[in-house]
């Protein structure tokens, strides 16, 4: 049976000397696998049109006796080709694209969570790297899957739950005029690190990198 999808490239790795395995979070089917036979290719119709974090839509063939469908046919969306010109903003698209594939299970959907990737990288890749969108990603991305607690709630000082209510309430586009302090932004962070670190059974290795990224 073949179905239509509109997705987010999360992963990809060779399966054979010319085919690919790509890892996509769908608006409509969740987090699935597909089979892009042929994509190493020279002259393959997918040359070109793999690679992460493209957004597309694109057509697969489900299988019915494995998670790995069929990918059939690919139109590009949006490529986010300014993550590519600086490592800080490529650190942290990888770090979010890692913490939704653990937050997330095969064939869910979870059009929130598509959403909420796909405007995180959109602003990543027009703004210079900052911590605070790292840290806005993870609260949201807490909140959409019910683990993250009011920011009245969490075990932050007064100052610190303002600014977790300000980064989980605000448009990315007003994430550059919030003024959080060092130690603000280290408590909220080592908070949020608590939290994951609960659900998830360990911190993803990921993480530091990615708020790290506006020192490179």
């Amino acid at each position: 049976m073949e179905e239509r999808a509109t997705g987010i490239i999360l992963r990809l790795h060779p399966f054979t000397e010319t085919s690919l395995i790509v890892h996509w979070l769908a608006s409509a089917q969740g987090r699935l696998v597909t089979l892009a036979k042929g994509a190493r290719r020279p002259k393959s119709p997918f040359r070109g049109k793999l690679d992460l974090f493209f957004m597309a839509d694109f057509s697969f063939h489900k299988s019915r006796r494995s998670e790995i469908h069929i990918l059939r046919e690919i139109e590009l969306r949006e490529t986010f080709p300014s993550l590519r010109k600086h490592l800080g903003a490529l650190r942290q698209a990888a770090y979010a694209a890692n913490l939704i594939e653990q937050f997330t299970e095969p064939d869910a959907a979870v059009p929130e969570l598509s959403n909420l990737l796909h405007d995180f990288l959109l602003h990543i890749s027009n703004a210079k790297p900052a911590t605070a969108p790292v840290l806005a990603f993870e609260l949201k991305l807490l909140q959409h899957v019910g683990l993250c607690p009011a920011p009245e709630n969490l075990p932050l000082t007064p100052g610190a739950k303002a600014l977790s209510a300000r980064l989980l309430a605000d448009d990315w586009a007003d994430l550059p005029r919030l003024q959080l302090s060092q130690q603000q932004e280290n408590e909220i962070s080592t908070c949020l690190q608590r939290l994951i670190g609960t659900h998830l059974g360990r911190v993803p290795s990921r993480r530091q990198a990615a708020l790290r990224a506006a020192d490179l």
